[in-house]
C-alpha cells in the first residue's frame, strides 16, 4: 500500500510542478508539459514492478501512436478558447480529440497497427 501511495505522490507532484511553472512562464510550462513525463514515470513504475520487457516496450510503442491524434487539439484549443471561453473550448477540443483517435485508428489499421 505504501508503494501505491508513493507512486501517486510522485506522479501528482510532477503534474503540480508543471502547472506551477506554467503559472510563472508560459514557455517553460509548455516545455515541461510537452515532455513525456507521465510516460517516463509509467515506464519506470513498470520496470521497478518487474514487468516483462515486452510489456514496457509495448507501452512506449502504443504511447507513440496515441500521441499523434492528440496533436490537433493543441492547435485548435487556443482558437476555440478565444471564441468560446475555457469550458466550451475544452469540451470541443476533447470531442475533436476523440474523433481524431477514431479516424487515426482506422487510418493505421491497414498497416497492422491496432489501436482500438
Amino acid at each position: 500500500m505504501l508503494w501505491i501511495i508513493t507512486k501517486y505522490a510522485i506522479t501528482a507532484a510532477v503534474v503540480v510542478v508543471v502547472s506551477e511553472v506554467a503559472k510563472r512562464s508560459d514557455r517553460l510550462g509548455a516545455l515541461l508539459a510537452s515532455l513525456p513525463l507521465v510516460t517516463l514515470l509509467a515506464l519506470v513504475w513498470l520496470y521497478v514492478e518487474r514487468q516483462p520487457a515486452e510489456k514496457i516496450a509495448n507501452h512506449a510503442w502504443y504511447t507513440f501512436w496515441y500521441v499523434v491524434p492528440t496533436l490537433p487539439m493543441f492547435l485548435l484549443f487556443p482558437t476555440l478558447l478565444a471564441r468560446f471561453g475555457f469550458w466550451p473550448a475544452l469540451a470541443m477540443s476533447a470531442l475533436v480529440t476523440i474523433a481524431s483517435f477514431g479516424l487515426f485508428a482506422l487510418a493505421v489499421r491497414p498497416f497492422g497497427i491496432r489501436l482500438l
